[in-house]
């Protein structure tokens, strides 16, 4: 990497701009001013699937609402994918710009883009002829009317990959500000348009998942617009897509982690998934709410754990090792504050979330609802420990332990939904999580030690061999 200093460097002007340099200042402010757009993103992404729900849930009934979310853990493994190729495709730009080599930032964003192209192709083709006989295969409760949903979403998964990917390159140089701009204006617009075409056009589930569809668009416009206007020193030339094997490895072997850890974690969920469609209409509506809202409870942590990424990557790219042990402790502060905060409006409103989101009469969707929030949301501080520490193990390098975690994770749900669900019911599914969360918390904990170890005695031999100079 050729690196610059001062004024020599020619991305001066860009990293001033419309960039956040992560390698200097304090750890903790660096999390918080890149994480806070994407938490705030996040909730507003969260908001708009709980308006999905709320508007399916209330307006078609249990049934429409247990067709959209018997789909959720599958249209969950090609977002899973989108993300994780996403993700570790950002590291790699993240560890340039931690460097400051401009060169190596530009090519490593036009091999991205030409990569981006055959994943979303590739992606396509898949959910084209897969969608129908997996929901068959997972025992969906009405294939069809869930099929009528998620086909909309997944034949224009390409759309995901692109806006993911955009969002990624700009994370990847400090500024989650702008995909929070263009995220709140696609989430305004979901809702706006699960209004009109539900309640006004009247075209059931097909209609949500066509509005989901659009939303995703306008995002990706305006990202791609945004790139184009403000970030011109950051967009490569024709010289910089000249194929470069290292490059080429570097972001195929990050960007295949990243999205097999994902999708790893994911087909665990459609197992899960799959164990409970087979519990029956009423239980699958209960959970497709609990979910929501439990996935709403969590909004900080991605955000924290990209945040925790980005940083450690950066961090990495400009040889400051030390700067990442305080830069996750400042992560885990975060979220641990978060957790207490979750889990006291669980015990207090629980109940009434459910009521509200589900838009259910029935008794059994509340209580089971409910009794999955009260019972899952207190392991949070393990899944804080697992999804920053997974994060944070992929930004620096370490690709065995995330992965070894994730596969440990698929394992156990599918040992779960196979062996324990039939014997205790819902409540197997209720458990799967807060078990599995501890288990791979203690795995990537155990590396991120050996890290910060190796970390140490690099340090120390590092002084030795100056004192001896």
């Amino acid at each position: 990497m050729t690196k610059y200093a001062g004024s020599e460097f020619p991305g001066k002007k860009f990293y001033m701009k419309h960039s956040h340099d992560m390698t200097v200042g304090s750890p903790l402010k660096a999390l918080i001013v890149f994480s806070l757009p994407i938490i705030l993103g996040n909730l507003f992404q969260q908001f708009y699937n709980l308006m999905d729900i709320a508007i399916v849930g209330n307006r078609l009934g249990d049934t429409s609402l247990a067709a959209v979310g018997a789909t959720s853990a599958l249209y969950g493994l090609f977002l899973s994918l989108s993300h994780g190729f996403a993700n570790g495709f950002s590291l790699v730009i993240a560890k340039y710009f931690g460097a400051k080599d401009m060169k190596g930032l530009k090519a490593s964003v036009a091999h991205t883009f030409t990569l981006s192209i055959f994943i979303a192709i590739l992606l396509t083709m898949v959910s084209v002829f897969a969608t129908k006989p997996l929901l068959i295969l997972l025992q969906t409760p009405d294939p069809e009317l869930s099929y009528r949903y998620i086909s909309v979403v997944l034949f224009a998964v390409s759309v995901t990959v692109f806006y993911n990917i955009l969002a990624g390159i700009m994370r990847a140089v400090g500024n989650s500000l702008a995909p929070l701009v263009f995220l709140i204006i696609g989430a305004l617009c979901n809702i706006g348009l699960d209004c009109f075409f539900i309640c006004v056009l009247d075209l059931g589930v097909f209609g949500a998942g066509l509005a989901t569809v659009l939303s995703q668009v306008i995002s990706c416009i305006l990202s791609a617009v945004y790139l184009w206007k403000k970030c011109r020193d950051l967009l490569p030339g024709k010289e910089d897509f000249a194929f470069n094997g290292k490059l080429f490895r570097d972001l195929i072997v990050n960007g295949s982690s990243m999205a097999l850890m994902f999708s790893i974690v994911s087909i665990g969920s459609i197992t899960l998934q799959f164990a409970v469609n087979g519990l029956g209409e009423t239980t699958t509506a209960a959970h497709t709410t609990a979910r929501k809202i439990d996935e709403t409870m969590m909004v900080m942590f991605a955000p924290l754990s990209t945040a925790a990424a980005t940083f450690a990557s950066q961090n990495l790219g400009a040889k400051k090792e030390d700067r990442i042990r305080k830069g996750i402790f400042s992560a885990f502060a975060l979220a641990f504050g978060v957790s207490v905060i979750a889990i006291l409006v669980t015990f207090l409103f629980g109940r009434e979330l459910v009521t509200i989101i589900s838009g259910s009469t029935n008794p059994q969707v509340i209580d089971l609802g409910t009794g999955y929030l009260q019972l899952n949301i207190p392991f949070f501080f393990f899944l804080v420990t697992l999804v920053i520490l997974r994060s944070t193990l992929q930004g620096v390098g370490r690709k065995i332990a995330p992965l070894a975690g994730s596969v440990v994770e698929m394992v156990g749900k599918v040992a779960i939904a196979l062996f324990l669900v039939p014997r205790i019911g819902y409540m197997g599914i209720i458990v799967s999580e807060p078990l599995i969360w501890i288990t791979c918390s203690i795995i990537v904990g155990f590396d991120f030690a050996l890290f910060l170890f190796s970390a140490r005695q690099r340090k120390s031999q590092s002084k030795h061999c100056l004192q001896q100079s």
